[in-house]
């Protein structure tokens, strides 16, 4: 196992208290390693979101946090205790899954009051609580009806609702758009926020679309591989990833591999391209990074402007998405397509024309190859 931490940036906010602190936690299931070392502080009524390709850890990290599997090694801190160790019902945290798992013969008044009277509390407090989360979630007038009377978002909703009505200290959410078609998932996502702000309760959320992640979440965590990779908020992993992994994760990148050597790379076929980047963090081999939108296709007479890195290569063709083109263009000495972004489809070179891609050098980035660490090789959970 690596004894190398993790990259970890400072807290978003010096004065937020810290409610959860992961150290060092290890988890093994037989000889496959979920999660490796991981180190995390979540801060209070903060917005995180662990973000991954399945088997990266992140369910894993997830459960050990809400006591459905202990870690075999480590600490999970909440509010300064220790409570690895303790049963789920003994944390002050809840977790919404992906399934709602709502009660069909129940209304959603009783779905929403279920843990409430499990707890036996008075019938009073009960009604008050309940009746106060309705009105946060909006579902005061569907609070008579079933389940099977509600549409995709508002039995979210229920499940939200029932989850937060026990004022837990953390709320995790496993996936919990997954089930939504796109058009409300985009929609859910910026209700969920909404709520989130609004209850200022910690939510903590494990997805693996890294669209949903940077619309909710203050910060992310990027996993891979039972790893921790980097640690900040949307904007930042856009601008600045810290590796090869994390760059094609979060969005899209275009790659060129070569040798680095100080503010620039040797490539084959395309020569030395400058970058303009204060810390290269990486010697040898290595990756100048550039997003689609950030390079642009020269006019045949057109002459870079000064400060820019310029390529030939040979048009592929070009993918309409809506407001944008992806122009396809296979860079000389290149094996993938490298692409460019473009307001408009009518103006995109024919396939098998010979064009120049342009940027500025201080649009790319030179990054290492995705970090490598024999003891999480197996499949992470």
């Amino acid at each position: 196992m690596s004894t190398t931490e993790p990259r970890i940036d400072v807290p978003a906010s010096s004065t937020a208290k810290t409610v959860i602190r992961i150290d060092h936690v290890v988890k093994w299931f037989g000889d496959v390693c979920a999660l490796n070392d991981v180190n995390l502080a979540i801060q209070d009524g903060e917005f995180f979101a662990l973000l991954g390709p399945s088997g990266c850890g992140k369910t894993t990290l997830l459960r050990c946090l809400g006591g459905f599997e202990e870690p075999t090694s480590g600490r999970i801190e909440l509010d300064g205790t220790d409570v690895v160790g303790r049963k789920p019902y003994e944390r002050p945290v809840n977790m919404m899954f992906q399934s709602y798992a709502l009660f069909p013969h129940l209304r959603v008044r009783d779905n929403v009051a279920y843990g409430l009277r499990a707890e036996k509390l008075p019938k009073d407090e009960i009604q008050t609580r309940v009746d106060e989360v309705l009105a946060k979630v909006d579902l005061i007038a569907q609070a008579d009806r079933r389940p099977n009377q509600l549409s995709g978002g508002q039995r979210q909703r229920v499940a939200l609702a029932r989850a937060i009505v026990k004022r837990p200290r953390v709320l995790l959410l496993d996936e919990p758009l997954a089930a939504l078609d796109r058009k409300l998932r985009g929609e859910m996502q910026i209700e969920l926020k909404r709520l989130q702000s609004e209850v200022g309760v910690t939510f903590i959320v494990v997805t693996h679309d890294q669209e949903e992640a940077m619309t909710m979440a203050d910060r992310i965590a990027v996993m891979d591989r039972g790893r921790v990779l980097q640690v900040a908020g949307p904007q930042e992993l856009y601008q600045h990833p810290v590796d090869h992994f994390v760059a094609a994760f979060i969005g899209k990148m275009n790659f060129i591999a070569g040798e680095v050597t100080g503010d620039a790379i040797l490539t084959p076929g395309l020569g030395t391209l400058a970058v303009r980047q204060p810390d290269v963090p990486v010697r040898g081999r290595g990756y100048l990074a550039v997003r689609p939108e950030e390079a642009r296709l020269l006019g045949p007479d057109e002459t870079p402007s000064t400060g820019d890195v310029c390529v030939e290569g040979t048009a592929e063709g070009s993918v309409f998405v809506g407001s944008q083109a992806h122009v396809h263009v296979l860079l000389d000495g290149g094996a993938d397509p490298f692409v460019v972004t473009r307001p408009r489809m009518d103006d995109a070179p024919e396939p098998g024309a010979r064009v120049r891609v342009a940027w500025r050098a201080d649009a790319s980035l030179l990054l290492p190859e995705a970090q490598s660490d024999d003891a999480a090789a197996g499949d992470g959970a």
